[in-house]
């Protein structure tokens, strides 16, 4: 009896045997961890605190870019993941889940990597930001292409490592998928394209002040990615607009204006052609008065005297010899005006000119260019001029045109 009581349990000897190979990895897995966690508190803890007052305390920015993106956080974390990979790897080599094990821990190392090469090419972008440059192009388009690639073959090579399969294996299968992988991306595709192309021709840049009628946008480029162009408007709405929509369509970049150091000025005035009529001597007299008139109606009188004069032309008719209108004085003065004004740019397109006539009078045209490219700036400044010269223009007995209102058919009446 006794005998087949010691032979029942010792056919469970297996049980034994496998409670304590089960504890000896349970106390390998905990001091493995244990290790992991001391140097995650050391590095990632102490260490990262350290690094961070450090870099405060630097006058550059490059390394607060870094710090910004992360690179010093993600690198820390490799430490913990070296040591258990290192411990799984040499002190449970017997065990067969120990190279599954092993396995998942090196794709984790592996994603870990990609993250820091994410946060390098971050930090890449934050850097190139800082750097004052006239003619820097985005690069924030190029930058995310590379991240999507990144991600891409890291992913593979963290799955083939969980599989023990070869990276190259499961390539060729993504190779056979590709009309499925170009249909899934085809967005990104299109959109580095066009990023690639935006930033070759140097067409829109971070800051650029773009108009897109297509889109509703107005307003100033604010971020310029792979698929997308954000535009925040006047009205601080945000315009999302696609990338590849910037080489498709058409759109108007107003930087030329910004970098030239002026704004134009267009703008014309109807003048009613029923009071353009010759000066006579009366109206000659009151014009040499105006200071900016006085050496121009002189000057010119004189040219036009002489040249009557060597002509042999009566004075009994109007129509006979060269006279002065009250429209050609009036575009005279607004030539004087405007260019002693101290906020129109005198080294810029600077023209006053007489349009073809119209139902709606006869257009004076004023084209020059301020020296304040803001826009309120600019628009102050356009508005004193019309009032300036709305208000002067009854001193050459001319008016401005514009439709029969009621308070004029009462007038009649």
């Amino acid at each position: 009896m006794l005998n087949q009581f010691v032979t029942f349990f010792s056919g469970f000897s297996w049980m034994s045997d496998w409670m304590a190979n089960g504890l000896s990895v349970s106390l390998i897995l905990s001091g493995i961890l244990a290790a992991a966690l001391a140097s995650y508190i050391v590095m990632y803890r102490l260490l990262q605190q350290w690094i961070n007052r450090w870099i405060q305390k630097t006058k550059n920015q490059w390394d607060d870019a870094f710090m910004k993106s992360g690179v010093f956080r993600r690198t820390l974390r490799l430490f913990p993941l070296f040591i258990v990979y290192i411990g799984v790897e040499r002190m449970l080599v017997s065990s067969g889940s120990s190279l599954f094990l092993s396995r998942v821990i090196y794709a984790l190392v592996i994603i870990s990597v990609g993250r820091i090469i994410q946060a390098l090419l971050d930090s890449a972008g934050l850097v190139y930001q800082l750097i004052n440059m006239k003619d820097r192009r985005p690069i924030t388009g190029y930058l995310q292409a590379t991240t999507i690639l990144l991600y891409i073959f890291v992913s593979i090579f963290a799955t083939a490592t969980v599989l023990g399969k070869s990276p190259w294996g499961l390539f060729s299968v993504l190779g056979g998928l590709t009309a499925v992988l170009l249909l899934v991306f085809k967005d990104t595709i299109l959109g580095f394209v066009a990023g690639v192309q935006l930033g070759a021709h140097d067409m829109v840049r971070v800051g650029d002040w773009v108009e897109m009628p297509k889109y509703g946008a107005d307003g100033n480029v604010v971020a310029l990615t792979v698929n997308t162009v954000k535009i925040q408007n006047w009205d601080k709405t945000i315009s999302t607009i696609p990338t590849y929509a910037m080489i498709s369509d058409s759109f108007k970049n107003w930087r030329g204006m910004s970098e030239s150091g002026g704004r134009r000025i267009k703008r014309a005035i109807y003048l009613d052609m029923t009071s353009i009529r010759f000066v006579d001597d009366a109206m000659l007299s009151r014009f040499r008065e105006f200071n900016l008139l006085s050496t121009y109606v002189t000057d010119k009188q004189r040219e036009i005297d002489k040249e009557n004069k060597e002509n042999a032309i009566k004075d009994d008719h109007l129509v006979n010899g060269r006279r002065q209108t009250n429209a050609g004085i009036f575009r005279a003065y607004l030539n004087q005006y405007l260019s002693t004004h101290p906020l129109i740019h005198d080294e810029m397109t600077f023209l006053i000119r007489q349009l073809q006539p119209t139902a709606q009078g006869l257009p004076i045209e004023i084209y020059v260019f301020s020296k304040d490219i803001v826009w309120s700036n600019y628009e102050t400044i356009q508005s004193d001029i019309f009032d300036h010269i709305f208000a002067i223009l009854p001193e050459f007995d001319l008016r401005i045109f514009q439709s029969p209102c009621g308070a004029d058919f009462i007038k009649c009446l």
